[in-house]
This record gives C-alpha cells, structure tokens and sequence, in this order.
C-alpha cells in the first residue's frame, strides 16, 4: 500500500458523496482511456446508493470503487452518459464499474467487492447481474462466474468501450 497504508486496513462501506473526488482519482488511475465525468458517478450514487461502495482506509482515502444498479437486460450505456433514472423496466442489476487503486490490487478486494453485488443483486430480486468488461478483464470475470453474451446490437452500444469490451451476465 502507497503512503504507509497497510492493505488490511481498507474496508468496504457505504459511498458517500465526500468520496467522489476520491472516486475520480480512482478511476483516472485503473480507467485512463475510459474517462468518465464526476457527474456519472454522482447521479449513479443519487439514484442507487445502495449499490455504490467505497474501499477506503481509516482515514477516509478512496482506494477503489463499485456502481451497480438496476437496468435493461442486454443493454449496454455509451461511456461517460448520464441515465437519468433507473427504468421502470429494469430486469437485471447491472454492475457499472469496478476499479481498485494500483496499492489495493491483488488483496481480493475486487472479487468481495463482485460478491457483494451478486449479494445485492440476489436481497434485491434480480435474475442477473450484467456487466461490460475492458482492458482484457473477462477472464477475471469468468472467474467471477460470468459469462460472455452477444445479444443483437451489442457490438454498436460497446464501440465507445474500445476492441476488447465484452457483455457478460452472471445468471442467479
């Protein structure tokens, strides 16, 4: 861990809206080419709170994130697009984003953070969880019992997620 900070000391918790800056921070770092605007991430946390969760120290200082919420099964967003609300025929709980600071990787802080959600997803109702996966990161996710969907027109709603983007469910 960067600046001291020993890896056991960051847990899971509640977003609030004080750890946006830390979130942007974040996913600058893990997301470089898929920019996405504070204003994403704050509306996702104003319309869904309880799928947003910040890993952080005991200080307070962000070191990863999760968004999910629900939304359209077999339905992707153009990057860095605002939703304006949660659709009233939401199917799936649809995770966002995913991202942990360099000094967080490798702590199994993604695949708790992915077990939450499933968690979440389940309390919640939903048949699924979706997701799209960048920077070659499927396999994490097969891992994560996610598997690769191809519905049609997905390969237009991924063109703004680069070459490597992959739809993926994970059926509950």
């Amino acid at each position: 861990m960067t600046n001291g900070e020993p890896s056991a000391a960051l847990t899971w918790r509640a977003m609030e809206t004080a750890d946006l800056h830390g979130v942007v921070a974040v996913a600058a770092e893990a997301f470089p080419d898929h920019f996405a605007d504070r204003a994403c991430f704050a509306e996702r946390l104003s319309l869904f709170p309880e799928g947003c969760r910040v890993l952080a120290n005991g200080f307070g200082r962000v070191h990863g994130y999760v968004f999910a919420y629900p939304w359209r099964a077999d339905a992707a967003l153009p990057l860095n697009t605002l939703i304006g609300a949660i659709p009233n025929d939401a199917a799936v709980l649809y995770l966002h984003d995913l991202a942990l600071s360099r000094g967080a990787r490798g702590g199994g802080h993604a695949r708790s953070a992915t077990e939450a959600v499933i968690t979440l997803a389940r309390e919640g109702g939903w048949h699924a969880v979706t997701l799209v996966a960048v920077n070659g990161a499927a396999p994490f996710w097969a891992r994560q019992g996610f598997k690769v969907a191809d519905p049609p027109g997905m390969v237009e709603k991924l063109a703004s997620y680069g070459p490597d983007a992959r739809y993926m469910v994970r059926r509950l």
